[in-house]
């Protein structure tokens, strides 16, 4: 896929996938590669393999590899397929190519979480990457301490085809976009469906989502009224979906994957426990509230 190409694919959804393990806790690709078989059949522009949702921080370098490798089979074709890599800046290049090389369109690089990192030294952290990679590349930003300045040295590269704003500082994002009118740079909404909404006003195209792994109809209607501009039908369906969002964010976004998890193995899909640190299970209370949610979806033919 070209990079012009790449870049209007970010404007839709970038749908994270989870991954599923078996009994011993390894990777499960026959029912990853269904979940992501789904995602994509169900019309999401762009999945996401790697990602937080799919739990990138337990996973081995060769975990990744592998996974991204399942990733591109089952979605054939249907949707474009961007790898996560991130860590190291060796690491990310050496899963960065791997990624090319399997057939990723393009790769997303996480916020690197190295506690001594400078701000203006992350923006260096992406674009090195960025120049030593042949693969678009999406900065996936997750703090509002970098410099305005500096954020839109990296929202401007001609390497990097988006970055993933993932801070709620509304402020921030406002002056990044309005910084960088006039010029090709692609600012996405890395905090999933029920902040589109404002980024959308303030000038951000496409968001990322967890919630296609279980209701992708949901996501893509929020989708599509952004899109169209009717805000009173996105703020609609965001309501639908705020309990289960609102679950995620429990234990400073601890329960966040595990929500996903559990509601798909509330759907028969046995997907496997989150991997230590991230919360293995929900407290009975939290699932069986879960399950209400998902009931109250399958009402409105949304599910």
């Amino acid at each position: 896929m070209k990079f012009e190409a790449y870049r209007r694919v970010l404007h839709g959804i970038s749908g994270v996938h989870v991954t599923a393990y078996d009994d011993r806790g390894e990777i499960e690709p026959k029912l990853t590669g269904r979940i992501v078989s789904d995602i994509a059949a169900a019309g999401v522009h762009n999945i996401v393999t790697g990602g937080n949702t799919g739990e990138f921080f337990s996973l081995t370098t060769d975990e990744v590899i592998r996974l991204q490798d399942i990733a591109v089979a089952a979605v054939d074709g249907r949707s474009a397929v961007t790898a996560a890599a991130g860590r190291s800046v060796r690491e990310a290049i050496t899963v960065a190519k791997a990624a090319k090389a399997a057939g990723a369109d393009g790769v997303m690089i996480h916020h690197p979480l190295d506690p001594f990192a400078a701000p203006h030294s992350q923006v260096d952290y992406f674009i090195a990457i960025a120049e030593a990679v042949d693969l678009p590349l999406v900065a996936y930003v997750r703090s509002d301490l970098i410099p305005l300045d500096q954020m839109v040295r990296l929202g401007s590269h001609p390497a990097v085809a988006g970055v993933k704003f993932a801070s709620t500082n509304t402020m921030r994002f406002a002056e990044c976009v309005r910084a960088t009118q006039g010029s090709d740079a692609t600012w996405i909404c890395g905090l999933a469906e029920s902040w589109a909404l404002p980024f959308y006003a303030l000038g951000g195209k496409g968001f990322t989502s967890g919630l296609v792994n279980i209701a992708p109809a949901l996501s893509l209607a929020v989708w599509r009224a952004l899109e169209a501009g009717d805000y009173a039908a996105a703020r609609d369906y965001v309501d639908r979906i705020a309990p289960f969002e609102t679950m995620r964010t429990k234990y400073n976004n601890g329960a966040n994957v595990t929500v996903v998890k559990e509601a798909l193995r509330l759907r028969g899909a046995e997907v496997g426990a989150v991997r230590l640190p991230g919360l293995p299970e929900l407290e009975t209370t939290d699932r069986q509230a879960l399950g209400r949610i998902l009931e109250s979806w399958k009402e409105s033919a949304l599910a």
